[in-house]
């Protein structure tokens, strides 16, 4: 049987300079080589070591909804929240009522907010 650990994710972007610049400043992510290719695509790392991988694709149609999302945690998402504010990011439950989060049946509280190209992002205190 084989093991496996989650690595990275790549998301399609329109504008890799306006991704990159987003992600650095809602998640604090340091950006690192591309050491896949010589081609546009930027990386950035977590804490933990995986990746988020932007590749540029200017002329893709980006398809999105909110079920299609990847999720991050924090211990303090009441303070995430002041943050986001802060930066003026709209953020939501999953019912899309602004400046409110959810808190689902086992207790975790969510919220979600988009990207610059419209992807979901969950953030949540399942720490």
């Amino acid at each position: 049987m084989h093991s496996f650990n989650f690595n990275h994710i790549a998301l399609s972007v329109k504008d890799v300079t306006e991704s990159i610049a987003f992600y650095q400043k809602v998640f604090q992510l340091k950006e690192i080589e591309n050491t896949a290719s010589d081609s546009k695509t930027r990386w950035l790392i977590f804490n933990d070591g995986r990746q988020l991988h932007l590749i540029p694709r200017p002329d893709a149609v980006i398809k999105i909804n909110k079920a299609v999302h990847f999720a991050l945690a924090t211990s303090d998402i009441d303070a995430f929240m002041q943050e986001l504010e802060a930066l003026d990011i709209t953020y939501s439950d999953w019912k899309d009522s602004p400046k409110k989060d959810y808190i689902r049946m086992d207790g975790i509280k969510q919220v979600y907010f988009q990207d610059p190209n419209g992807y979901w992002i969950e953030v949540n205190n399942d720490v």
